[in-house]
């Protein structure tokens, strides 16, 4: 069952219900059933997705979600309740983008505090592939599953059950940051999941349709980091080039969109309060980008020996009196090192910071932008690497390449 941004806001506070799952108690005498009663509450929990890099397809099997009021358990200790998919369910999680929502299930837990939350997936087995990716224009391979998340995705996220209420929560894939190349065709999976709330808050517009078959993506940031990141639309849906960066914490983003062959668009200080959505576009205003000269960078990231963390590399622009935004970014091949930014855009980006509920916003065209124009800050990161930076790598003329950096923890 999947759920669109539009639906949404029915379900904040609400319980999502998924006839063909089965919510049942598991592990250490979990309770099953699914009426809150005087001494417990109920949980629910949905699937969603930000983009992914380079794939028309990355395919999970969910088998279930666990839940521990004890941080340190393991996955054969007692005080588990699972919520179990029956049958075990292969989700494209590039299906989720743009708000949408897919139920995993529901599940009566007694009243109390929970500080631990798995995720588990179905094991490759044979020439099967539960667990796959399709790249662009490829077919469909096996994504492998480290046995080190066999027994389930441990998610960061504390939570409490009030008796006689609801807990809503979403599961944010980011399959962009959690599939790896390993070089020869090979792909891991490298979970990079968040918990969010339910509710549908966060920041919504329209992409001109001119742009729709140019790979947009719309990307919600704070200090450069990228928070999250959905797809418009496309041109064959309802209400085509509507986008909505969806479960967003309350706080202040940076909203880039970008475009092959196009210019970026940079809205800075866009709000997102505790309840609706920050509109910065409409349909009899779209967002539409200038034509640009389009270049690449590329280089190589040597990783500690025998590293299992994957790299990123993300090309960064400031704006004089404004924010830093990352444009794009790519993964380091895990074997090699080996990145390439592709699809940087040589023209300034567009500018505007968000001055209330009024559209169309007032784009700058040319504003000042540091490094400059066709200019950027080239950062390496990951977990548990210390952040390398080249202040600036031009592509104003020229594919940048040997752009190399070396990570340490």
């Amino acid at each position: 069952m999947k759920t669109t941004f539009h639906q949404a806001g029915l379900l904040a506070g609400s319980v999502l219900i998924a006839t063909s799952l089965v919510a049942c108690g598991g592990g250490g005498g979990g309770s099953g059933g699914t009426t809150p009663t005087a001494t417990a509450g109920t949980l629910s929990v949905a699937l969603t997705d930000a983009p992914a890099c380079g794939f028309s397809a990355v395919n999970v099997t969910v088998n279930k979600v666990r839940v521990n009021t004890s941080a340190t358990a393991s996955d054969t200790d007692a005080g588990w309740t699972d919520i179990t998919l029956s049958p075990a369910r292969k989700i494209n999680l590039l299906d989720l983008s743009n708000g949408v929502l897919t139920d995993l299930g529901q599940t009566t837990l007694p009243a109390g505090h929970y500080s631990q939350l798995r995720l588990v997936l179905d094991p490759n087995t044979g020439n099967g592939m539960a667990n796959s990716v399709v790249p662009t224009g490829g077919t469909e391979t096996t994504l492998t599953t480290p046995s080190a998340i066999q027994s389930g995705i441990k998610l960061v996220n504390e939570f409490d059950v009030a008796a006689g209420q609801h807990v809503d929560l979403a599961l944010d894939f980011n399959a962009c940051k959690s599939v790896v190349t390993q070089g020869n065709g090979k792909y891991l999976l490298k979970p990079v999941v968040k918990v969010v709330p339910v509710a549908q808050v966060g920041i919504s517009g329209v992409i001109a349709t001119s742009l729709l078959g140019s790979n947009v993506t719309v990307s919600a940031e704070q200090n450069g980091q990228v928070i999250a990141s959905t797809v418009p639309n496309p041109a064959t849906d309802a209400k085509p080039g509507e986008f909505f960066l969806s479960h967003l914490p309350s706080g202040n983003y940076d909203v880039v969109i970008t475009a092959d062959n196009h210019a970026a668009a940079v809205i800075a200080t866009v709000p997102v309060a505790s309840t609706g959505s920050t509109v910065v576009s409409s349909t009899s205003a779209p967002i539409d980008l200038p034509a640009s000269a389009m270049a690449s960078i590329a280089g190589t990231v040597t990783l500690p020996a025998n590293a299992t963390e994957a790299a990123y590399v993300s090309a960064k622009q400031a704006f004089t009196a404004g924010p830093t935004v990352t444009i794009k970014y790519a993964g380091a091949d895990l074997s090699t090192g080996a990145y390439t930014i592709a699809n940087l855009p040589v023209a300034t980006p567009m500018y505007a910071t968000y001055s209330g509920a009024t559209v169309p916003l007032t784009f700058t065209a040319a504003p000042t932008v540091v490094p400059g124009a066709g200019k950027y800050q080239v950062d390496a990161s990951g977990t548990g690497y210390t952040t390398k930076s080249i202040s600036l790598v031009d592509v104003s003329t020229a594919n940048a390449t040997g752009v190399n950096f070396t990570l340490t923890p």
